[in-house]
């Protein structure tokens, strides 16, 4: 029973951003202006959880949350994985239609000149799983190198030998082909690809995700995008909160 009540609790502000009210950010701004209700109490905290069936209002109107909607995009190099960019620079949301009844949101991150598996959707919860350090969601990559790795630098990462910034970079596998590199991790820290091939001295020619949290792009060229629907979504994420 207690399963099943953890898979209908989300961040208040995903809530906010489902429902179509505002951006997740823009959520935090109204959480603290003190506009929010959630059963007859105005909360005013960053990172309040609430029950997606709660009494939740905006402006003492009660707020019904939307549809959920799921697409898989293979994304290609040039784009930035956001919604919008102060630079006008290209992102993901040009290469899939509008949705003018859905504020669909990338999940995660990919570099611009990264490529690959993309999840874009407006369920806060499904994003929280994916991208929340707790759940240790997999990602695996295809990496190629400016020239071939070494068996010295493969067995160092092997037995999580580099360090970054944020700690010890602790890998799932790698297996390597002269300067072909397939590897898996669930660390989800900025750009942590190319720094940890870059602290070996190689340079990243290209980057691309082929999985993640088991989620690929089988059949969909780059640039392309399919729907998937929520019996799917669930089933693959089941194994994070089980």
């Amino acid at each position: 029973m207690k399963k099943k009540e953890e898979k209908k609790i989300i961040r208040l502000n995903h809530y906010l951003a489902n429902s179509g009210i505002s951006s997740r950010r823009e959520a935090d701004k109204l959480i603290q202006s003190g506009s929010i209700e959630v059963n007859g109490r105005i909360i005013s905290k960053l990172g309040t959880k609430v029950n997606i069936n709660d009494n939740i209002k905006f402006n003492g109107n009660r707020i019904k949350k939307k549809e959920n909607m799921y697409i898989i995009l293979n994304k290609p190099k040039g784009y930035i994985t956001s919604t919008r960019d102060p630079l006008n620079r290209k992102t993901v949301m040009n290469l899939v239609p509008h949705f003018s009844n859905y504020r669909i949101y990338p999940v995660g991150r990919l570099d611009r000149l990264t490529t690959g598996v993309l999840l874009l959707t407006n369920d806060g919860l499904i994003t929280e799983i994916l991208t929340h350090p707790k759940y240790k969601v997999q990602k695996i990559y295809h990496v190629l190198l400016n020239k071939t790795i070494n068996p010295q630098d493969l067995d160092k990462i092997r037995r999580e030998k580099i360090y970054l910034s944020e700690g010890k970079v602790k890998i799932d596998f790698i297996l390597s082909k002269k300067n072909r590199i397939k590897i898996g991790l669930h660390i989800g820290w900025n750009k942590v690809i190319r720094r940890l091939f870059k602290k070996l001295t190689y340079k990243v020619i290209q980057l691309d995700r082929i999985n993640f949290g088991g989620f690929n792009k089988k059949d969909i060229k780059i640039g392309r995008w399919r729907f998937i629907d929520k019996k799917e979504v669930e089933k693959k994420i089941k194994k994070f909160i089980s």
